[in-house]
């Protein structure tokens, strides 16, 4: 995907279409922000744009000025590396477990200090690099404070804070931020989903594509997460009872099918539904324009959950965003359901 083709993020993308134009990209960097912002798309297209055979102007947010440069998207090196078969592009990923081990990594590194086979640059691209053991993390020092000169690394994640500070230090860092809900309902809408679901899944999404495209694909279960999740926060408003709320914390994890394919995308539908409800009480506790209100067919019920008004609701969306971040990290979902319910 090339640079002009990323939605949203044109500071950022027009950043390292100047520094590819004027050859100075940093050999290393990390792109964090929230997961399914386009992270990770950034990384692919700057590959592309490093090796692309027919690169192309970057223009402007206003379209006029040529200020950097990006790929065709068309040629033989752009449609390798977007099918992940380049040989100068490798991309590291976690395991089932969620861990980038080390021996992986040595290769990387090992290959980086070769010419490039077929481009110009060889670039390693490590996604959800807060997977990476603490040995796989010190692997990679000498290389990313001593890059040869015709090698790039990208580590994407969502957790900056959980790399080791002398990786941290070796990478200037790309701050990508949550999608304005436009972003995402525009985006949605190039995938041939309704606009009125696709705005109700945008205001649900906090900016993340990647989390409204999960909420669309689990549109039969919409309602009854939705419920669910109302249940628990009510329950939790109304009652101090530990074991209580324990129970509920079962449902959680319980998978309901339709897209859903492990215990932690479910709970994490139910994280997302509980946290654009909370959001609502706030829109309603202080008068703001209910257009706002991802969920306007359970208004009455929302106007229930005033215990959520105020620092307790924030302190609730604060438990919540931990919680997401922790099955991001691929931490036991029923563990992270138990913890959050009594955080309420």
């Amino acid at each position: 995907m090339p640079f002009r083709d990323i939605i949203g993020h044109r500071k950022l993308v027009g950043l390292l279409a100047r520094s590819i134009a004027r050859e100075s990209l940093p050999p290393s960097l990390i792109f964090s922000g929230p997961a399914g912002v386009g992270k990770f798309l950034a990384a692919i297209s700057t590959a592309q744009a490093l090796n692309c055979l027919s690169p192309v102007p970057f223009t402007s947010a206003e379209g006029h000025e040529a200020v950097g440069v990006d790929a065709c998207g068309r040629c033989a090196a752009c449609t390798r590396i977007a099918r992940g078969m380049h040989p100068d592009v490798l991309i590291l990923k976690p395991n089932e477990k969620g861990n980038i081990k080390i021996d992986p990594v040595r290769e990387a590194v090992e290959r980086a200090g070769y010419r490039p086979f077929e481009g110009r640059r060889r670039v390693t691209v490590v996604d959800s690099a807060d997977g990476l053991e603490i040995a796989a993390q010190n692997s990679l020092l000498k290389v990313l404070e001593e890059p040869p000169a015709s090698s790039v690394f990208i580590l994407v994640t969502a957790l900056p804070d959980t790399l080791l500070q002398t990786v941290r230090s070796r990478c200037p860092q790309l701050r990508f931020r949550g999608l304005p809900p436009q972003d995402v309902v525009a985006a949605l809408g190039k995938l041939g989903h309704d606009e009125r679901q696709a705005r109700r899944a945008a205001l649900m999404a906090d900016g993340s594509i990647g989390a409204a495209v999960a909420l669309r694909d689990a549109e039969d279960d919409d309602q009854d997460v939705r419920e669910l999740a109302l249940q628990v926060l009510a329950q939790a408003a109304g009652s101090d009872d530990g074991r209580r709320r324990i129970e509920s914390a079962k449902a959680l994890v319980a998978k309901t099918g339709a897209g859903v394919t492990s215990e932690r995308d479910q709970l994490g539908l139910y994280l997302r539904a509980m946290a654009s409800i909370l959001r609502d009480v706030e829109v309603l506790s202080t008068g703001a324009d209910r257009a706002l209100l991802a969920n306007a067919d359970l208004q009455p019920a929302i106007e229930r959950l005033t215990a959520f008004a105020g620092a307790r609701g924030r302190q609730a969306f604060l438990a919540i965003d931990r919680a997401l971040a922790a099955i991001e990290r691929y931490a036991n979902a029923k563990i992270v359901a138990d913890w959050l319910v009594l955080q309420l």
